[in-house]
Parts: structure tokens; C-alpha cells; sequence
């Protein structure tokens, strides 16, 4: 039976172990926290629940496809359900769009400050739209692991179609001209840890996905998704080592030996890591066994941004939250400024409220409270930030922040207070700099050529997660651990 080590405990170390396990390898998953799920964890505090990490779910069937590849439905594992009103959007005048599939309802909202952008809007929606299905068809659903991957003619035919060249930004005011639509739709390159006025015009296609595919929650919280795959995993026979920190892979000749963790070795034929692989390359592997991704060469990879999250458990209800909220701030294009220029934290940030007890109030321990995750970009970890000052005093700017767009009374009432800085990410995860992402995407070769998931220097050993192909988000992390896992079985077979 061969032997498969997974380094780390994600959604995408999970996927690749499930898919594996089914079809007969013998999988370890190495894990150095006391629970699994990377950046997607519960946390709890004074009755209030709070899942830290991905809280907007979209692409279901990717999830789906963990269950199917192995005879199960994921009905028996965890409960989906749509969200309505998809997102709402709160704009710095006090304008309003809660977003919705409905074109008419879409279009007259945004006709009530613009209404030239509302006559574009099922325009853009149709481009979007074919972004997404150029997307599926040829980038989403396969590994580019050799240049005759890379090389397709399809698939370079798919590249030009979707304007690598063109940023989201430049697209959006092919369509639209007011600060409120484009801060709307630009928005969706931070779901992939970059800035709208840099990252490519192909992630676009959100505004479909979403609008078209729908935004989900999970019944008893998000972290109920991980604790699905556990659940699962176990059943087929994965082995889950929980506080085991791997120190170093080792490699003999090129080829994977096994790794070293702080407990024991584990020999391998293959090893999966879904550990940040900038982080890995950093600190795991022995530069010399690894030319192609050198010290200089890692050096000069762009970080996705991070994030800033508040955790407030309030007795009160702030009738004006929905499950899903942003606040967007006047001048949108200079937290981006701040965040990639400067590397600091946005005096105005754009502020992402998740609500999960407006969906199923049990989550804030009672229909009367409110359990608010609160959310800032941030810029990733750099030796000029100094977070031990900068938490305390960005801390109350949120909540000063929060007061303005009509949050009142929080600091009087909250029953539960904590943050998370980028550098506890950092720390917690192993993520590189904090970055929530992995590499940005703010450029054509971060965007579309990610690191490779098959090492080019070392036989056996195989990245899954963000800053490899086919790039950040849950479902996209997800997937590749399904490539990944299908790539090692029919090298097998």
C-alpha cells in the first residue's frame, strides 16, 4: 500500500486525503494544531460562536465532489442553505444594494444613484458570465503541471478570451463610471487577496458565481464543513495527527524521502503539502533541493493581503445587519494604496461584517444578540510593522469606524471582545507574512502561473492550497486537493 504524508489539516489536505484514502493509499495527515481546518477554525467566548476564516461559501458542487468522489452524499455530513440577500452593500452616502440574482431588483437599486450604470448592468453580467464558464472549462478543472500544459491551444485561446492583460478594475469601467458600482464589483479581487486596480480582469466572473450560483451558509457555522471532511476522512481510514509540527522534508536524490516532525520521522512515496507552499519552500526544504525556487526567487513573490478581524459578541440586534454586509468608505481606491504601496493598515478600510446569527440565531446563543465577525484588509507581515502597538489602537479605530456606520453602543454593551492580526495568522497557520492567500494575484504571472502543485525538483512531493494553481478561496483550495489527489492515483495506476 503506498504511503501518503499530509503535511497540514486544511480543506484542501482533506480533500486530497479523502479522494486518496477512497481509492486505497494509505494516508497520515500531520497537523501541528489541536484542531484541523488551517485558516477556518471556531471560536467561541461568553455563548457567542464565530468561525474565523472563510465565511462567504460559494461553488457548493466543490464541495460536493469530496463526497461523491467517494460513494457518499453530503447531505448525510452537513447542511447547506442559501443566503438572502446574497450580500448587502452599504455605500459611504448612505446608498444601498443588497445583492441579488434578480436583474430587475439589481438594476433598479443601482438606478437609484446611477442610473446609466443600471443600464449596463445585465451587459456586465454577460461577460461575467462567460469569464466563469472560459474559467471552468479550462483553468478550474485541471492541473497545468508540465508547458504542454500550459502550452494548449485551448487553453491559450481561453487565456486571451478572458483579457489577462486587462485588470478587474479597467474592465469594470468598460461598463460602469460611478465610485459605487465599481467599488461593488472591484471588490471581488480581494476574494483572492489582491486590488482591484492590479489583479486580473478574469475574476470578474464572481459577480456571476454569485449572483447566478448563490452564496451559502452551513447549518451550525462554517467550521461544520471541516468537521464534515474529519468526520469522513476517518470513516475511510486517515490516520489524523493533531499538535505534530513537521520540521523538515527530507530528500535523497531528488526524490522525496519522507518528513521530520517534532515527535518522529515518517518515511513516504508521497508527500502532499497543504501548508502555505511559500512557507514550506522557506522554511522545509533545503535550498540546495530546490533550483527553481531559490531564496532570491521566493523573495520577489508578491503576498496576497491579510486581514484584521474583530470578534464582538453583543446582546443586541443591529437591524440594519444581514448575514453577509460591507461598508465600503468614500475613496476605495487608497486602502489598496495603503495596503500593497505603503504596507500599512487603511485609516478608511472597507469594513466586512458576517452575521451568522441573523441565519440561525443559535450561533449568538439567542435571538436577542449579536455575534459579529468584523473584518479590515490588512496589509501582510512586514519588520516594520509593529503589531504589539498596532493592535490595541487599530482595534478602537474599528470600533470608532463601526460607530459611524451606525453600529452604536458597542463598546458600552459587547459581552465578548478578541482580535486576530495578520501576525496571529502568521503564527497560528504558518501562513507566509500572514498573507490569507497565499501569493496575490496582482500580476499576469501570479495570477494565471501560481506555484507549480508537482515540485519540479523533488519526485513525490505536491502542493495544495492558495498560492498554487487553481489559486485562494475555499472552493478553489478544495479543488485542488481533488487534481492533486487524481494526478497521484493515475501516476499509480
Amino acid at each position: 500500500m503506498k504511503k501518503v504524508i499530509i503535511i497540514g489539516g486544511g480543506l484542501g489536505g482533506l480533500s486530497a486525503a479523502i479522494r486518496l484514502q477512497s481509492r486505497g493509499f494509505q494516508v497520515t495527515i500531520l497537523e501541528k494544531e489541536a484542531t484541523l481546518g488551517g485558516k477556518l477554525q471556531r471560536h467561541q467566548g461568553a455563548g457567542y460562536s464565530f468561525d474565523l476564516g472563510p465565511s462567504t461559501i460559494t461553488m457548493k458542487s466543490y464541495f460536493e465532489e469530496v463526497f461523491t468522489s467517494c460513494n457518499r452524499r453530503m447531505e448525510d455530513y452537513v447542511t447547506f442553505y442559501p443566503v438572502s440577500p446574497l450580500t448587502k452593500n452599504v455605500f459611504s452616502d448612505g446608498h444601498t444594494v443588497e445583492f441579488t440574482p434578480h436583474i430587475e431588483q439589481m438594476e433598479t437599486q443601482i438606478a437609484a444613484y446611477s442610473p446609466e450604470d443600471a443600464k449596463q448592468y445585465h451587459a456586465f453580467l454577460q461577460e461575467s458570465k462567460r469569464f466563469f464558464e472560459k474559467a471552468e472549462e479550462q483553468f478550474l478543472n485541471r492541473l497545468l503541471l508540465t508547458w504542454k500544459d500550459k502550452a494548449d491551444m485551448k487553453l491559450m485561446k481561453a487565456l486571451l478570451a478572458v483579457k489577462p492583460f486587462t485588470s478587474v478594475h479597467r474592465l469594470l469601467r468598460q461598463y460602469f463610471r460611478h465610485p459605487h458600482t465599481l467599488a461593488m464589483f472591484g471588490r471581488y479581487a480581494t476574494y483572492i487577496g489582491s486590488s482591484p486596480y492590479e489583479a486580473p480582469a478574469i475574476f470578474n466572473m464572481m459577480a456571476y458565481l454569485e449572483g447566478e450560483k448563490g452564496i451559502y451558509g452551513i447549518k451550525g457555522g462554517t467550521y461544520r464543513l471541516v468537521e464534515a471532511f474529519e468526520t469522513l476522512a476517518k470513516e475511510l481510514g486517515v490516520e489524523i495527527r493533531l499538535l505534530e509540527q513537521v520540521k523538515k522534508i527530507h530528500v535523497k536524490d531528488r526524490r522525496i524521502e519522507g518528513v521530520e516532525t517534532d515527535q518522529q520521522m515518517y518515511e513516504a512515496d508521497q508527500v502532499i503539502s497543504a501548508a502555505d507552499a511559500l512557507t514550506v519552500y522557506h522554511q522545509l526544504i533545503d535550498e540546495k533541493d530546490r533550483r527553481s525556487y531559490s531564496n532570491q526567487k521566493l523573495s520577489n513573490i508578491e503576498p496576497s493581503l491579510s486581514g484584521f478581524v474583530l470578534l464582538l459578541g453583543i446582546p443586541k440586534v443591529y437591524e440594519q445587519l444581514s448575514h453577509h454586509n460591507v461598508f465600503f468608505p468614500e475613496n476605495y481606491g487608497q486602502e489598496f494604496k495603503d495596503i500593497f504601496q505603503k504596507k500599512q493598515l487603511p485609516q478608511d478600510p472597507t469594513l466586512y461584517i458576517c452575521y451568522s446569527g441573523h441565519s440561525e440565531p443559535e450561533l449568538s446563543g439567542g435571538t436577542e444578540r449579536s455575534n459579529l465577525f468584523v473584518l479590515a484588509n490588512a496589509p501582510y507581515v512586514t519588520k516594520a510593522q509593529n503589531w504589539d502597538m498596532l493592535k490595541e489602537t487599530y482595534r478602537q479605530h474599528m470600533k470608532t469606524k463601526l460607530k459611524e456606520k451606525g453600529l452604536f453602543d458597542i463598546d458600552q454593551l459587547v459581552e465578548y471582545e478578541t482580535i486576530q492580526t495578520p501576525l496571529d495568522l502568521q503564527e497560528k497557520t504558518g501562513a507566509h507574512h500572514g498573507a490569507i492567500y497565499g501569493m496575490s494575484s496582482n500580476s499576469f504571472n501570479q495570477a494565471f502561473f501560481r506555484i507549480n502543485n508537482q515540485s519540479k525538483d523533488i519526485e513525490g512531493l505536491w502542493f495544495v492550497g492558495g498560492t498554487s494553481h487553481p489559486g485562494g478561496g475555499t472552493p478553489m483550495v478544495t479543488k485542488s486537493g481533488q487534481l492533486v489527489a487524481e494526478a497521484i492515483i493515475k501516476q499509480h495506476e
